[in-house]
């Protein structure tokens, strides 16, 4: 094993399988009590992959998984792992009012705070839809004393992403004084575009050395390597639900194949909570600072990619 200085940080996104966005137009919430969990015992393989590695990882956790099945958010606090908040409808935050998403987060946090009896300081959104008209969000994340997001996606895709975000970790300067640290997912910057690698269906379907390279290049660059995905993914009995053949394709392909993938990359690479990885970062004089309202309002990030 290869124990380096690399900045890598893994992250799970607690959800059961028919909440995910890909069903979100066939199961609303209202359904969600007509289908049998599965998120306990996919979350318990992904708990004892960490401990067989001696990883640790930070659980963003859906309001409604942690209102049902709290003692499962005290078993990831009790091994040493962070949680966080992932809202709690799994609704995408750019289809909110603020007054909403204020609400939602609110119940979020209470739940899973309660659950694991730790204050929570992180978050992230479903679907990453922190994108650029839904930057308003970052400013009651704030106000409701969260400490960093990890939901700007610097990517372009059809359902989220902010294509000219930085790849690596920066500030929100925001109202009253109040900061938020952004953490985002790991990108390839390839041809002048930046491409997501390195987590949920990304991984599954893309292969192995696309990873890599993506994890070697942020190496180079001296940017966190910050790896996601969620506890269906490593269960490839679940239930087949309908839905179209892309959202199909992006929930199902490669299941089988998540849990070595995953237990390869904890073998070759040392990984910490994103917690962990922000307190290396937040002490560097050279992270830029943005202001929600000024990119949010049509204006650019002015940092490289």
């Amino acid at each position: 094993m290869n124990e380096t200085d690399d900045l890598n940080a893994l992250s799970v996104d607690v959800e059961e399988h028919f909440q995910v966005e890909a069903f979100a137009d066939r199961i609303s919430p209202e359904m969600w009590s007509a289908f049998p969990s599965r998120v306990a015992q996919n979350t318990e393989r992904v708990l004892d992959l960490l401990a067989s590695s001696g990883r640790k990882a930070t659980f963003f956790i859906l309001g409604y998984v942690a209102e049902r099945s709290p003692e499962l958010v005290r078993r990831i606090a009790e091994a040493g792992h962070e949680v966080a908040c992932h809202g709690y409808w799994h609704k995408r935050v750019n289809t909110m009012t603020p007054e909403q998403f204020r609400d939602d987060l609110r119940r979020s946090k209470a739940a899973v705070e309660s659950a694991a009896g730790v204050k929570v300081s992180g978050y992230r959104a479903p679907t990453f839809s922190m994108t650029r008209e839904s930057l308003w969000a970052l400013e009651i994340l704030a106000e409701e004393g969260f400490h960093y997001d990890s939901s700007v996606f610097p990517v372009r895709h059809d359902l989220y992403g902010v294509p000219d975000a930085p790849r690596a970790v920066y500030r929100w300067q925001c109202n009253d004084g109040r900061e938020l640290y952004e953490i985002p997912p790991l990108t390839l910057h390839f041809l002048g575009f930046n491409l997501a690698a390195g987590g949920g269906g990304y991984l599954r379907i893309l292969p192995m050395w696309f990873t890599r390279w993506a994890m070697r290049q942020a190496q180079r660059e001296q940017r966190p390597a910050v790896i996601y995905f969620h506890p269906w993914e490593l269960d490839p009995s679940q239930p087949r639900l309908p839905g179209s053949w892309k959202s199909r394709f992006r929930h199902y392909r490669n299941l089988e194949k998540m849990e070595a993938r995953l237990r390869g990359l904890m073998q070759d690479r040392k990984f910490v909570t994103l917690r962990q990885l922000l307190d290396q970062q937040k002490g560097s004089p050279s992270m830029p600072t943005f202001t929600p309202a000024e990119i949010g309002g049509g204006g650019r990030f002015h940092s490289a990619p």
